[in-house]
């Protein structure tokens, strides 16, 4: 088992799959009629071409580049392309997702070994493996979307900064931006929970963790005159590490955390006694910052094209979608009698407080729903999107429904932060909540796809450690990987408006 055979049984699957969605399409579909066309233009050197309908940097093109430059000799060797540019074909240029596909899932496995290194050899094989077949990231392995890419260079950023390794993360950061602007928020998230880990190491003890012997013997407190080097920092972050990795049943909700404002005077006061260091370790990724504002204030905007299509709202609705879509996507682990009954028990603890709460986030919600839920033009006219049918079947079947679908929203949020609240710090989770809804409220299009990379880190910190729902996840995973394929190569349908063929896709 390990990071072998994690790329193993995903290679299985993804270049059999590959070469059946290259021969049913074969031309560039959707979005993909933007990027092929300019990823070519960079494989024949025409590099001051650009296609102003595409809205991210030119990363995954750079990507591309150099996937080809690998492959040419060999396929030039066959008599398979007797030019670069004739190399750069929509199959090539696709399967280096797949390339990327079995990259996320090793980096997967080592953040996952990383943060947990009491967890098992296979079940954290099981894990990653079940994780690479999670329909959104599994669907786009098999187009040329920056998804793939995307997760796969924050993914990178976040193990090497987990390493120490800064200057490798914040590189990694940099090239997480070029392919998806975005992703700039991800970095700041690394940063924040990098300083999180960093100046609240020594006060593990202060977690309402009953701990083992061997965690006892790592948690060794933290020297003063350790600060003068943090990338050396390893015994505090491995002692944090293993109290993390402790099955939730053995935290409680309440003392779990010394509580946000305790967490916050803890971490700015360690930041003003150890700023030097701070300032000399982070500075990598100061540079990337301050070179992203550079290019936003020389650009005019985050978005590269098609501004007007994709102007920054306020979409709060958005943190409603992805509440309840996560919970779906971890059902096994969520939607059981034994999660609600826990979520009770937590809010009747405190009767006043968490009735207060629970009245509150209703009215947060239905305020979200009624004010600043967004009906983008492309999500009302393109039925080639499961979120279309969602859409009108679901929360427009009728004019209650979206208010009636807010308790559910509720309900998944509470549940979300009730479960990182067992294994992370108060702090932790706002931070991650905060760089969501910086990444999602922002965006006026729905689209499931946007939801991939902080469902991955939810997934990686929420340390779901029953074998048995991660074997039902994955075959729920399978299924709906199964079901969406089959709808994209075996159902096309016409336009009367447009000639092509259209097919269904996330």
């Amino acid at each position: 088992m390990g990071r072998i055979a994690v790329a193993t049984i995903v290679s299985l699957w993804v270049v059999p799959i590959s070469i059946l969605v290259n021969h049913i399409v074969p031309e560039p579909y959707m979005d993909e009629i933007f990027h092929v066309p300019q990823a070519q233009q960079y494989c024949k050197g025409n590099f001051r071409s650009w296609d102003p309908m595409i809205t991210t940097p030119p990363g995954l093109y750079y990507l591309s580049l150099a996937y080809v430059a690998c492959l040419f000799p060999g396929m030039s060797f066959v008599k398979a392309a007797s030019s670069f540019s004739e190399g750069c074909s929509t199959a090539i240029l696709r399967s280096s997702n797949g390339v990327l596909a079995v990259v996320c899932s090793v980096l997967v496995y080592e953040i996952i070994r990383h943060l947990r290194p009491n967890l098992g050899e296979r079940k954290a094989t099981l894990i990653a493996v079940v994780l690479a077949m999670y329909p959104l990231h599994w669907f786009f392995t098999f187009l040329y979307y920056t998804d793939v890419a995307s997760l796969a260079a924050v993914l990178a950023m976040y193990l090497a900064c987990l390493k120490k390794k800064y200057w490798f993360s914040a590189l990694l950061g940099a090239l997480a931006v070029v392919i998806r602007q975005t992703n700039i928020v991800w970095i700041l998230f690394v940063c924040c929970s990098e300083v999180i880990n960093i100046t609240l190491a020594g006060q593990t003890d202060k977690i309402g963790v009953d701990t083992d012997f061997s965690v006892r013997k790592n948690s060794r407190p933290v020297p003063k005159n350790s600060v003068s080097n943090l990338r050396k920092r390893k015994v505090s972050s491995s002692a944090d590490t293993e109290i993390h990795s402790m099955p939730a049943s053995s935290v409680s909700s309440q003392s779990c955390t010394s509580g946000i404002l305790n967490e916050t005077k803890a971490i700015f006061q360690k930041l003003w006694h150890m700023k030097l260091e701070f300032v000399v370790s982070f500075s990598p990724f100061i540079m990337v910052f301050a070179a992203f504002v550079a290019f936003v204030r020389w650009n005019g905007s985050v978005v590269l094209g098609a501004k007007e299509a994709h102007a920054v709202s306020p979409h709060f609705a958005q943190i409603m979608y992805f509440g309840l879509f996560s919970v779906l996507a971890m059902a096994p682990m969520y939607c059981s009698f034994s999660q609600a009954a826990e979520l009770f028990q937590s809010i009747w603890k405190n009767k006043s407080l968490g009735f207060f709460q629970i009245t509150l986030a209703l009215v947060a919600g239905f305020i979200s729903i009624h004010f600043f839920s967004i009906a983008h033009p492309y999500l009302l006219a393109d039925n080639r999107h499961y979120p279309f049918y969602l859409w009108r079947k679901v929360i427009k079947a009728h004019w209650s429904m979206k208010y009636l679908l807010v308790p559910l929203y509720v309900y998944s949020l509470l549940s979300i932060i009730t479960r990182l609240g067992k294994v992370q710090r108060k702090i932790w989770v706002l931070a991650f909540f905060l760089a969501t809804a910086a990444v999602l409220v922002p965006a006026p299009l729905i689209e499931f796809r946007y939801y991939t990379i902080p469902f991955f880190f939810l997934i990686l910190h929420s340390h779901d450690n029953d074998y048995q729902s991660w074997l039902v996840t994955g075959l729920l995973y399978t299924t709906l990987n199964a079901f969406t394929m089959v709808m994209f190569l075996y159902r096309p349908f016409h336009w009367s408006h447009e000639p092509g063929t259209q097919r269904f896709i996330w």
